[in-house]
């Protein structure tokens, strides 16, 4: 090549062959995230032909999970929330608790002990949003009184994934991984007698309560504020420009000063900007390039994929599909009947809710990074992944015959 540019390549073939494995994928009717998981399979290093830069493609991962959890701050409704709380709380909490044993007894038979089964289940644990809103959608779904449950329930589950992401790092030596290095301030505070975990912990808390009560008590205000007097000038690019800088900016922010993650910065971002009555055009404006850096984030997930598990690990495969398939929609529709609610909100939340994506991918990651998990367990989750979102149509099927011949 004439000019070596490793960062425009992998933007543009990942992006192209998404597009083209994507439109595959709605031709033959299926999820649009499962031909963008494909694409990365074939970028990556464990298939022939071109092999994508891994680390760029990493970086540009960091901006989809950036974008994807300002998104999901975006569509934080506390009020949704509390309308279905009576069946979205208890439900998302019972289903997190099967998920997450049945995923530590599977991780504890394959010899990767209890602190990596716990990380393996909560990551089997947890729905996708993309998959479950389009899916509702498709149906017209999304504002009845099913779709309410179903959107209630998913965030329960992600506000659980969100606190995860913030106790798994002090706690990775405790879980088998590498340990952080525990800071001066948390030495001073482990000699009151609580132990460098304790204290490590405390100080994480400290840390994070910090940023939250900053952001809640100033950021709710200062973030409407600004987006307001932005919009002020009737400069449609200023604005789109100053959503963007505020969520990548909030996420670098917390990063840099609070030591919290990215994802947790972008979340309150998005739920700050929430409370402004701008949020709305926020969300329109920002979807494009949110869509774009979404795309690199599935393709780069599906770049870390090792095929070879499929036919090395099918038991391992199978049991997997089983807990995120099976145990999960089982476990959706008996906790709906037994609160009291019909065959068909219990269907649908069965249907919606047996599949992996996002939460998924950035809590394996973490749990491999850190040493918690091993590699093949990242290939089992991808698996599980695009297994979950090709039947989830089928699923969705079932459940309208089964509605149908009720």
């Amino acid at each position: 090549m004439p000019h070596d540019t490793p960062l425009i390549t992998t933007i543009a073939v990942g992006l192209g062959l998404a597009f083209i494995f994507g439109l595959m994928a709605h031709r033959l009717r299926l999820p649009l995230i499962a031909g963008y998981l494909m694409a990365g399979v074939v970028i990556g290093p464990f298939t022939p032909g071109f092999v994508a830069n891994q680390e760029l493609a990493g970086e540009l991962a960091e901006l989809g999970v950036i974008l994807l959890m300002f998104g999901v701050g975006l569509h934080f409704s506390p009020r949704d929330l509390l309308a279905v709380r009576a069946v979205a709380v208890p439900g998302a909490l019972g289903q997190i608790a099967v998920a997450l044993l049945a995923g530590l007894a599977l991780a504890v038979g394959l010899g990767w002990g209890v602190g990596a089964g716990l990380v393996f289940g909560l990551s089997l644990s947890v729905a996708s949003t993309v998959v479950m809103l389009r899916a509702l959608q498709a149906r017209g779904m999304v504002k009845d009184e099913r779709g309410r449950i179903a959107v209630g329930w998913l965030i329960v589950e992600d506000l659980v994934m969100v606190v995860v992401l913030v106790l798994i790092p002090p706690l990775a030596g405790l879980m088998g991984g590498v340990a952080i290095p525990v800071e001066d301030g948390a030495a001073e505070v482990a000699r009151l007698g609580i132990g460098p975990i304790g204290a490590t912990l405390l100080i994480t808390a400290v840390k994070v309560c910090g940023f939250v009560g900053l952001m809640l008590v100033f950021g709710s205000k200062l973030i409407p504020w600004l987006l307001h007097y932005v919009a002020l000038t009737k400069q449609r690019e200023l604005f789109r420009l100053s959503v963007l800088a505020i969520a990548l900016g909030v996420a670098v922010g917390s990063a840099t000063f609070f030591g919290v993650s990215f994802a947790l910065g972008a979340f309150f971002a998005g739920m700050v900007m929430a409370g402004s009555s701008l949020s709305a055009q926020a969300m329109k404006d920002t979807l494009p390039l949110r869509d774009a850096f979404a795309v690199l984030f599935f393709v780069s997930v599906g770049m870390l994929f090792d095929p070879s598990v499929l036919w090395t690990q099918p038991l391992a495969v199978i049991a997997v599909v089983a807990i995120v398939v099976g145990v999960k929609a089982v476990t959706a529709y008996g906790l709906t009947r037994a609160m009291g609610h019909g065959e068909a909100t219990a269907l649908t939340l069965a249907a919606s809710l047996a599949q992996i994506g996002e939460f998924s991918f950035i809590l394996v990651a973490m749990g491999v990074d850190l040493a918690i998990l091993p590699e093949a367990a990242r290939d089992l989750v991808v698996a599980a992944a695009l297994v979950s979102i090709l039947m989830n149509p089928l699923l969705f099927w079932m459940a309208d015959r089964r509605m149908a011949a009720a």
